[in-house]
Parts: C-alpha cells; structure tokens; sequence
C-alpha cells in the first residue's frame, strides 16, 4: 500500500505531461509560486507586527496614524535589509544584514517549499522567480515613497540589482533546501552525476570537509559568545537599565539584540583565527588586545571582549582553527579507500578543503560586516578577504597534516 502511494503522484504527473506538457507544467510552477507567495506573506507579517508594535511604543509627535505607516515603513526597509538591499535614512546608510532576521525568512521560504511546492524544477523557478519579483517590487516601492531613496538612479540600480541577488539567495535558496535537501532529490541528484567530468569527486569531497572545517569553527564561536555573555553580563546589565523603558520595550530589545547574536559569532569566529574585528572605525578587538571608541547603546555589545580577553595564552587561539582544520582532514580521510589513496588525490582534498574554508568564511563576514549607520559606525565586522585568507591558511594547514599523515602511514603499511 505504501509503494503504491508512493508512486502513484510520479505516474499522474506523467500522464500529464503526456497528454498536455505545458498544461503539467504550469500547474507545477503555480505550486511553487503559492509556496513563494506563503513565505513572502509570512515572513513579512512577522516584521511588519515587530515593527508597528516598536515605533507605537516609542514617543510620537505624529499621532497613532503616522506611527502605523511609519511602522509599516520601517518593517519593509527591515525585511528588506535582511536580504541585503542598503537601508537609506536621510545622512546614513545600513548595510549591516541582521543575519538573525536572514536565517527567519530562509527558514520560512523552506518550510513553505517543503509543504505546498511540488519537488521539481519547475515549482523552483516559478516560487523564485515570484520571490524575487517581490522583493525587487517592494524595493522600489519603499524608493518610490520616499522613505529610503538612494542616492539618484545609480543608486536605485544597486539597490535593485542587491535585490535581485538578495531574492535568488534568500528565497531561491530557502526553497530549494525545502524541496531537494534530500540526497535523492531530484536536483542534487541530478547534479551530481553532471559534475563528475568537470570536478573529481575528491575535489568535491574536500570542498565538503571545508564546510566541516568552517562549521566547526563557528560552533566554537557560538560557545565563545555565550561565555562572552555570561563574564560580561555586568556591564549588558549597567547598558539596559541606563536605556530604560517599558517590559514591553524591553522585550523588543531583547528581540532586537536575538537577530544579531548570529553577526557576532561570526565576528567571533574571525576572532579566534586572529584578524579579530572592528564595531566603529578607530576601534579593533583581537586576541593581542581591545581597543574602543565609544559604542552605540547596544547591551550585547557590553560583552565584547575587553583587555582581560587578551592574555598571552589568547594569542594561540589559532591553534583551535587548526584543529578544526585537522577535523576537516580525518572527516575526508574517513570516506576515502585508504588502499586507493594517490599523492594527486591527497592534492585535490586539500585544494578542495582551502578553497571552500576560505571562500565560506569570506561570504560570512562579508554578509556579517557592513555599515550600521554614519560616521563611525560605517565600519562594523570582520575584514572578509583578510580573514577568509587567514582561515584558508589555518584551516587547510590542519587537513594538510592529517591527510599526509595517514597518507604516509596507509604507504608504509602497503609497502610493508
């Protein structure tokens, strides 16, 4: 009973195709449009509540009503940002992406796919091309009213062309893990096969022990902020209590602070592998040693690490981001045939590892890094390519010693 539930849905859809193929589908991408549709509304509503319910709270000369379409007005630029299109208001520029907020929409955009978006190629492009077609018409409809216009046509030609990119990454991305996360799936599996003349498979191997080697180390920056948190959480208190307020303002700060928390592990992560990162041009926190100018009233930024974090020991926590490069190594050895093993193979893993670690970490901060405002604050996150850099070198020196090591004893073990 089972396998016939299972494929009597292939069956119907090639009796379908068969009879009209362009009627089949469309009704495929209409599926994927409704699951776009879904996720836009959704997430949207999510935004557009926090924000009415903020700018309602705060003080207003312009009465209920101009604080409702302020609200509103606030939400788009906000759900916007979170897909990377810059957030003009008057003198400053944000393009700090609240990767909290970011990971929501993706989130919303999979859980949509995976429920109403039928698995094929047709539903994605059709729940993409809708997606995206909504965020570029929200962009210029927030231009169009005025509240965050760019600097003349080029600049709403960035802004669009950001959110183009912003729609494919967030939705298209969001929908795809919703519709083929599966390794059968039919678009990776399909992929797959199509790859293997172009990439070896132990390229593609070590380009997935890089994403471990990077997954790791961000794990270690999770655990890094907490204790952040928790030494500093004297000073996150003395920062609340001077902004005062409502429970209800303080609730909404609390959310405020939740969709950054993912920006700074990864500031946390650049950090631990040594380039360290800025909040504000002047100021830079490394593990040789903090140094601040005055910082916005945030209290998780009360937690960033002071002087006491910059003890001679700190300077070698680089040496964590080795390990999780030597991580990387042993989970690539562990899915290769020892037996089979060549110098050209051990070579390939090794690109594979560097390059993905680097470029992964440089997509992270760069995504993390931006500008918060005008002033000093254009200056916030991790340099990317410096950092990307770095990482590709520890990260890829810690699978190097791996790999070759068992390399060299799987050799002398055949050839005893």
């Amino acid at each position: 009973m089972s396998s016939t539930s299972r494929t009597s849905p292939p069956r119907l859809l090639e009796q379908m195709a068969a009879v009209a193929p362009w009627r089949a589908r469309l009704a495929l991408a209409s599926s994927g449009v409704w699951a776009a549709l879904q996720a836009v509304g959704l997430s949207f509503a999510v935004v557009a509540l926090f924000a009415v319910v903020v700018v309602l709270d705060a003080p207003s000369t312009s009465g209920t009503d101009g604080g409702l379409s302020a609200g509103v007005g606030v939400a788009t630029g906000l759900w916007l940002l979170a897909h990377g299109v810059p957030l003009s208001a008057g003198a400053a520029t944000v393009t700090l992406v609240p990767l909290g907020l970011t990971a929501l929409l993706v989130f919303t955009a999979h859980v949509s796919a995976k429920r109403s978006a039928a698995p094929t190629l047709a539903a994605w492009l059709g729940g993409t091309v809708l997606y995206t077609g909504a965020v570029v018409a929200l962009t210029v409809a927030l231009d169009l009213a005025g509240t965050a216009a760019p600097d003349g046509v080029g600049g709403l030609v960035v802004q669009v062309g950001a959110a183009v990119l912003g729609g494919l990454v967030v939705g298209g991305g969001g929908m795809a893990l919703g519709m083929f996360s599966a390794p059968d799936g039919p678009l990776l599996a399909g992929i797959t096969p199509r790859l293997d003349p172009w990439l070896p498979d132990t390229l593609r191997l070590g380009l997935r022990a890089g994403l471990v080697g990077v997954a790791l180390l961000v794990g270690l920056a999770a655990v890094l902020v907490g204790v952040w948190v928790v030494t500093g959480r004297d000073a996150v208190a003395q920062v609340a209590d001077g902004l005062g307020g409502s429970w209800l303002g303080v609730t909404l700060l609390v959310v405020v602070q939740l969709v950054l928390v993912p920006n700074l592990v990864v500031w946390a992560s650049a950090w631990i592998a040594g380039p360290g990162f800025a909040v504000g041009t002047g100021s830079a926190f490394t593990t040789a040693g903090s140094h601040a100018e005055v910082l916005p009233a945030v209290p998780l930024l009360g937690a960033l690490p002071g002087d006491a974090w910059s003890p001679s020991v700190a300077v070698w926590a680089p040496v964590l981001v080795v390990a999780c490069g030597a991580a990387a190594g042993w989970f690539a050895w562990r899915n290769l045939e020892p037996g089979l093993v060549g110098g050209r193979d051990v070579a390939w893993i090794l690109a594979g590892t560097t390059l993905s670690a680097g470029a992964t970490t440089v997509l992270l901060q760069w995504l993390a890094g931006g500008a918060a405002g005008a002033g000093r604050l254009a200056d916030v996150g991790a340099d990317p390519w410096v950092t990307g850099g770095v990482v590709a070198a520890e990260v890829g020196g810690g699978a190097a010693v791996v790999l070759v090591a068992a390399w060299a004893v799987e050799a002398r073990r055949r050839a005893a």
